[in-house]
């Protein structure tokens, strides 16, 4: 298991691969890893801990998180 506690780029990738696949998300080559700062790990982990938490999302709810994934990119 990953130890997300800390902050490093594989850690990053890891999250950020987690949440594309499972936000099923149509435009997941366009959300690649190297498109966000290690400075933003902390934000990115929370959106990972939500993704994560649950099965389902709503249309909405996808368009959320994208867009709260979008405003941390580089």
């Amino acid at each position: 298991m990953v130890d997300l506690e800390q902050a490093t780029v594989d850690n990053m990738v890891f999250m950020i691969d987690a949440i594309k696949s499972k936000l099923k998300m149509a435009t997941a080559a366009a959300m690649q890893a190297s498109s966000f700062n290690l400075s933003n790990y902390e934000d990115i982990k929370d959106i990972y801990e939500v993704v994560a938490s649950k099965e389902n999302f709503s249309i909405s709810e996808v368009e959320a998180l994208v867009s709260e994934l979008g405003k941390l990119r580089n």
